[in-house]
């Protein structure tokens, strides 16, 4: 959504409710006394809304990943709206300055929550059929006084280990013949050490049905035939490589070209919810302007809490 379409849809704080209300009720609201999804009745006079069964009121924000949050709506709007509205994102200082909030830490959290909802969005759907996988290495912050103690290079404590894999469908050209592949869903989460069992539990996780899977030949995929039907390996450094896994790598290029474009001092503790971004847009990356609906939706779900 375009900044001068925000403005004239929520000029102000009552316009953010209705529009939440509306998304609310569409989504179902949540009793945390009955436990489920219930019918609610409003009252807009008190702004709340009250299950039919246990008679349990909630607020506008409960239940969402605004709840507890003493930040007007309206400042919730503009954070989906300019986090939805950029390919790459916002470092949180400039985040800061758009919204105009006094405090750091508080654009710092707005943010991370965000993030954490669309990690919890994206683990709705697994990559299914033919999938690739790797890993990448995302160097993080470390102290000052410990960082030139540390080994560089790949897998030095500097990096993070992050795990990748993205559904990869082959397709033929009918006029020239020429095989070619589209990529579907990605899939990101940062492992803490790359082993068999960590490997295997990350595709266990994220993958469903009759799988095909293409690595390279690291030591660690050994074991992978027994979490998929299929499994194939490349040798690393080939040109044959570069075709097979052609997507996943091009997938870790973008990530770190994004982390070291526009953050800085990405900690290990928050690295995941900076995956959650890049792999939510990413996902996304046909939906234009419905993408600050789409955010809303995942942010106001029943299942955030």
């Amino acid at each position: 959504m375009k900044l001068i379409h925000f403005l004239n849809q929520f000029p102000d704080e009552e316009s953010c409710e209705l529009f939440i209300k509306s998304y609310r009720e569409k989504s179902g609201i949540f009793c945390k006394k009955c436990e489920k999804v219930t019918h609610h009745y409003w009252f807009s006079g008190a702004k709340f809304f009250e299950c039919r069964h246990c008679r349990r009121r909630s607020s506008l924000k409960s239940g969402t990943v605004m709840e507890n949050s003493k930040l007007p709506l309206q400042v919730w709007m503009l954070a989906f709206m300019f986090i939805s509205a950029t390919k790459k994102g916002f470092s949180c200082l400039e985040f800061q300055r758009q919204l105009g909030l006094s405090r750091y830490e508080t654009a710092f959290k707005l943010m991370h929550k965000i993030r954490a909802v669309m990690g919890r969005r994206d683990s709705l759907y697994l990559l299914k059929d033919m999938v690739e996988y790797d890993e990448g290495y995302v160097e993080v912050a470390t102290k000052k006084q410990i960082k030139n103690q540390l080994k560089r290079g790949k897998g030095s404590q500097r990096q993070a280990q992050v795990a990748v894999a993205v559904e990869s469908t082959p397709l033929e050209n009918p006029e020239s013949g020429q095989g070619s592949k589209v990529c579907g869903y990605f899939k990101m989460e940062v492992l803490n050490k790359v082993d068999s069992e960590n490997v295997n539990q990350f595709i266990k996780r994220n993958t469903v049905g009759e799988v095909v899977l293409f690595t390279d030949r690291n030591t660690a995929y050994v074991n992978l035939e027994k979490v998929v039907d299929t499994h194939f390996t490349v040798a690393a450094g080939k040109e044959e490589t570069n075709d097979t896994l052609r997507w996943v790598h091009k997938a870790i290029s973008n990530l770190k070209r994004n982390l070291l474009g526009i953050y800085h001092m990405v900690t290990f503790k928050y690295l995941q919810n900076y995956l959650n971004e890049f792999v939510y847009k990413l996902n996304r990356r046909y939906f234009g302007e419905k993408l600050f609906e789409r955010l809303i939706i995942a942010s106001i779900h029943p299942y955030v809490h």
